[in-house]
């Protein structure tokens, strides 16, 4: 029956089920030394290169410097244990984390254990790999009992200490600085965890402080996006003004001149695209900082902190340092948005502006047109008299050819008096002719 149930699976069944166990956290037991990095991905590479094609090159030169077999090409998750320390390495979006666990050689104060950190085994070379590109470093120190005064004194250099107690049998102290060793520090003390439960607050701890930093990246392009929207914003309002001064200029009875209106139809579109080029270079990196902030505070709810007396706790820490800094981002997201709806809107009105000029262009371009065909039918009926003078003349010289003609056989004796009395006719005759072709035109 389990080979009838397995062939009546989806094709994404079983890899969306194992997803969820696809990050598992490690198994640690105090006392125990971790080594955390995160590496952003190289800057350089191409917008159709694999996003995790640099990670895995990287976690491939590692593996093959101790002789293992590195993970395939589309892995997200690897585990492996070196003997003198295990590897946790997994892929994200952005980054790639490696998180190194060891044991420390016997009994060692706390101070000392931050000097035989797994890290110590790594080659030089490898780390030389991640130039430019290591994003958190970081030493977590798990050990059993509460911790003394003195020796948190002693390993932070910081001056304001984070602390609290976690997850109902730990403590966790920090001050989410980098040390002169370019580490920053944590020390996690086992007061009465379960088992695996250090595992997972060592894992929460590591992803908040990586996290963190990838919010904070939002930051920069949040301060160097700033001075360009007070640039825009400043053409905006001169733009406006402009508008307003033309308004009132026809106001007062002067005339719209559409070049104006043209030139500043201009300016609003060029304000347009610098407002639409800001947005496509910071809206990822800002939307991005959002998310992983929500993370931060998931993970910190996660702690489950109790305040320790004189100690800030975590989530206070990250309150005080890091919301003000995802509320610039945010205000300046929202800010990007509004400056261009106003943009938007203040270009639909020059247009609808211009569109109107326009008009009024077509309709005296149409007046003239009128004028001008009303003078040709004036002139036409001016000379209409003259074109039933002449073809008067002419009907008239062919009547007299007739009246010659007819003389010559004797019908007629005298022709002079047959033309004079057939003008007034033959005029008459034309006239009436000329004014039903004109009727029947009209009608038409």
């Amino acid at each position: 029956m389990s080979i009838v149930y397995s062939s009546l699976n989806h094709s994404l069944r079983v890899p969306l089920a194992a997803e969820i166990h696809s990050r598992p956290f490690l198994k640690l037991e105090a006392p125990e030394l971790i080594s955390h990095f995160a590496v952003y991905r190289n800057a350089d590479n191409g917008a159709g290169a694999p996003q995790g094609h640099s990670h895995h090159a990287t976690l491939g030169a590692l593996c093959k410097h101790f002789g293992v077999s590195a993970p395939a090409g589309d892995a997200k998750y690897f585990y492996h244990d070196f003997g003198r320390f295990r590897l946790k390495w997994e892929c994200h979006t952005e980054f790639s984390t490696y998180t190194f666990a060891g044991r420390p050689n016997g009994e060692l104060a706390t101070e000392q254990a931050f000097e035989q950190m797994p890290v110590t085994h790594l080659p030089q070379e490898w780390l030389l790999t991640l130039q430019g590109r290591l994003m958190v470093a970081a030493h977590v120190v798990l050990e059993r009992g509460p911790a003394p005064a003195d020796t948190l004194q002693r390993v932070f250099e910081g001056t304001t200490l984070a602390g609290s107690q976690v997850m109902q049998g730990g403590e966790l102290f920090t001050d989410f600085a980098i040390q002169s060793d370019g580490f920053s520090r944590f020390i996690i003390r086992d007061v009465g965890m379960r088992a695996q439960q250090a595992g997972r607050l060592v894992q929460r701890v590591l992803e908040i402080e990586t996290y963190r930093m990838m919010a904070l990246l939002g930051l920069p392009q949040a301060q160097q996006a700033a001075p360009a929207l007070n640039a825009i914003e400043a053409e905006l309002v001169k733009l406006a003004g402009a508008m307003v001064q033309t308004d009132a200029a026809q106001a007062d009875g002067g005339s719209v001149d559409g070049a104006t209106e043209q030139a500043l139809l201009g300016e609003i579109t060029r304000l347009a695209a610098r407002i639409e080029k800001l947005s496509l270079e910071t809206s990822y990196r800002f939307s991005a900082s959002k998310a992983y902030f929500r993370l931060v505070n998931a993970r910190i709810e996660e702690l489950r902190e109790v305040r320790i007396e004189g100690i800030p706790n975590v989530g206070e820490f990250m309150d005080r340092r890091l919301a003000p800094a995802m509320n610039t981002c945010e205000a300046l997201a929202a800010r990007q948005e509004a400056l261009a709806r106003r943009v938007a809107n203040t270009n639909d009105l020059l247009r609808t502006r211009v569109g109107i000029i326009q008009e009024q262009q077509n309709r005296k371009i149409l007046q003239s047109m009128n004028a001008r065909a009303a003078q040709q039918l004036r002139l036409q009926q001016a000379v209409e008299g003259l074109s039933v003078a002449a073809i008067s003349y002419y009907v008239v010289g062919l009547v007299g050819y007739s009246t010659k003609a007819a003389k010559v056989l004797g019908l007629v004796g005298n022709p002079e008096v047959v033309i004079g009395l057939m003008v007034p006719v033959v005029v008459a005759g034309v006239w009436l002719a000329l004014r039903s072709m004109h009727k029947r035109l009209h009608t038409a």
